[in-house]
């Protein structure tokens, strides 16, 4: 067991503290890094997506239908009870409290899914992370928009008019239409041939290891600090909402393979749209980045304790 969490997060652990150490030696300033990320949202994930999923068998994407169900209620379902708490019980405006709802529903599948759920999960990794990425996409971002943008006295919009223009914008993102175009390909019956999967995949495989090296050089830049509100942020999105979805899919004797997957996937750390979001709204700018460091570096604790209680 600790041969295997070693081997899945060793990678990560190590590529972070050289885009850290990139950083600290001013080799790779933020701009620079965000660089690094767009090619990697608009090139290397869509092709690894695209590849990986039409390489993968029809039937057993429908084996794993309970996956899309239960990555989709565990980050649905944890941003309504986020936004909820935050918004009633901790009193936050509207725009913070979607803003704590995302960072804690909202894992960082493209980037840190793919070294780690790709060596746990094989045959089955792509599938989770198309799922992630379509989810946080097309559901978290669009309703996070909708009370960011309804809240500022800046522009001022309806919310279904927030919604479609989200939808829109997300649609036509790489990352998002090349998986759903790759699921299309499959119901159809088309197979990609052998000699061009190597084509996509040549580019596709630098996606886990150039996003992490960005995401350190990020968090060096970062100005982070400890409070209340990004512990509290750290523990639900790390340790809780995984551990909530693994003890209802455990009552429900959810087959052990997809409980593993859904598990592994809601426990990688948040994912930096949440930054990106609290800085273009200038709202909990340095709660999100913290969030996000904090988030980032105890994942390694963290994914690996739910790795071993899940008995991968």
């Amino acid at each position: 067991m600790l041969e295997i969490i070693i081997t899945a997060l060793l990678p990560v652990i190590v590529t972070l503290l050289l885009g850290f150490f990139a950083g600290r030696r001013h080799d790779f300033d933020k701009d620079q890094a965000s660089i690094l990320n767009r090619m990697v949202m608009l090139y290397a994930l869509p092709l690894l997506l695209f590849s990986g999923i039409l390489s993968t068998p029809l039937s057993e994407i429908i084996k794993n239908i309970m996956v899309f169900i239960w990555i989709f209620i565990g980050m649905v379902g944890g941003f309504s009870l986020v936004f909820i708490i935050s918004r009633f019980m901790f009193k936050s405006d509207c725009r913070m409290a979607s803003l704590r709802a995302i960072a804690i529903a909202g894992p960082a599948v493209p980037f840190i899914g793919t070294p780690v759920l790709g060596v746990l999960f094989p045959i089955d990794a792509d599938i989770a992370i198309a799922v992630g990425s379509l989810v946080l996409n097309l559901v978290l971002v669009p309703v996070s928009l909708m009370f960011l943008v309804k809240n500022t006295n800046v522009v001022k919009k309806s919310a279904f008019s927030v919604i479609s223009e989200s939808l829109k914008n997300s649609l036509i993102q790489p990352v998002v239409w090349a998986p759903i175009l790759a699921f299309i390909f499959l119901l159809i019956g088309f197979d990609m041939p052998v000699f061009l999967k190597g084509s996509f995949v040549l580019l596709g495989q630098s996606t886990g290891g150039v996003a992490l090296f960005a995401v350190g050089a990020i968090l060096y830049a970062q100005k982070i600090s400890l409070s209340f509100p990004v512990l509290i942020n750290t523990i639900a999105k790390n340790i809780l909402l995984p551990l909530i979805v693994l003890i209802i899919m455990t009552i429900l004797a959810i087959p052990h393979v997809e409980l593993s997957l859904v598990s592994v996937t809601l426990a990688i750390p948040t994912a930096s749209i949440a930054v990106i979001f609290a800085v273009e709204y200038k709202i909990g700018e340095q709660e999100m980045a913290s969030t996000l460091f904090l988030s980032t570096v105890l994942s390694v604790i963290t994914m690996g304790g739910v790795i071993w209680f899940t008995g991968n």
